[in-house]
């Protein structure tokens, strides 16, 4: 059973994490690089104690919510004294990358349970200011275990579904990230392509619903979401072409005035979200 939480990465995930972990009543040990971030943290009761080498050895489990380049040097600051059978997990967007990390890491301490996670959740905004208990709500967590131990993924099932989440989808690293290339990525790369127009700056009067939809991701951390694509290339890269080339039909129709051509291609796409939609 898992009582004792420990995060690393206080910002809009991991905050919200510990946010929900608290008023929850588990014990949950916090750790950042920045002294400021931990002073809100703890402010917002995203953590009832910092994390030390101390300490660590009490957790039951813990979760690295920082860029996934970073997760390996920061899993392994922690690895010598997390305590035998403890579950090491992250928040970090891209899978294949952290869980080649993991079973290199067992190499070292594999007495311990290495499973990936990614809340699918979030804001346009980012940081522990922006952290919210209600982040997660109804929200789906993905779980990618390396380790294979039924009772430990229970836990982290049953842990995630008592702080609120809707459902616990378990899967692999590389669908993972195929599907959070379209359902994700690609989705950041067009709002944020989007809002490039000219005509984005005059919107203000002409605007409702479908604009601010269209939009909202626009606003994000470019430093992030930069490395996040780029390692997740290959698959964000084949959903961008097949975009793109859906994109030119709608084009040569508009071009060539026809009517016909364009009302098919709308029908087309109504059509699928409807299908998937009644799924």
């Amino acid at each position: 059973m898992i009582k004792r939480v420990g995060i690393v990465g206080l910002g809009l995930m991991g905050a919200s994490f510990g946010r929900v972990l608290t008023r929850n009543g588990y014990e949950v040990f916090g750790a950042d690089k920045s002294s400021a971030v931990m002073d809100k943290a703890l402010l917002a009761k995203a953590y009832t104690e910092p994390l030390t080498k101390e300490n660590a050895p009490l957790l039951d489990l813990l979760v690295i919510a920082v860029f996934p380049r970073d997760f390996k040097g920061v899993a392994t600051e922690y690895l010598p004294f997390l305590k035998e059978g403890a579950i090491l997990s992250d928040f970090c967007g891209n899978k294949r990358i952290v869980t080649n990390a993991m079973r290199e890491l067992s190499a070292l301490r594999p007495d311990l349970v290495y499973v990936g996670g990614h809340p699918m959740a979030g804001r346009e905004y980012s940081g522990v200011e922006h952290s919210s208990v209600r982040l997660f709500e109804g929200a789906s967590m993905l779980l990618v275990p390396v380790t294979e131990n039924l009772f430990a993924l229970s836990d982290l099932k049953k842990l995630c579904l008592s702080v609120g989440f809707g459902e616990v989808v378990v899967t692999t690293p590389e669908n993972h990230d195929e599907m959070i290339a379209y359902t994700s990525q690609l989705c950041h790369v067009v709002s944020n392509a989007f809002i490039k127009s000219d005509t984005a700056r005059m919107h203000v009067g002409y605007s409702a619903g479908s604009y601010r939809d269209l939009t909202r991701v626009a606003r994000l951390n470019p430093d992030m979401w930069a490395e996040l694509m780029t390692d997740n290339r290959d698959y964000l890269k084949g959903e961008l072409d097949r975009l793109i080339a859906s994109l030119n039909e709608y084009s040569e129709a508009l071009g060539a005035g026809d009517e016909e051509r364009l009302r098919a291609l709308l029908a087309e796409g109504d059509r699928i979200k409807r299908e998937i939609d009644k799924r």
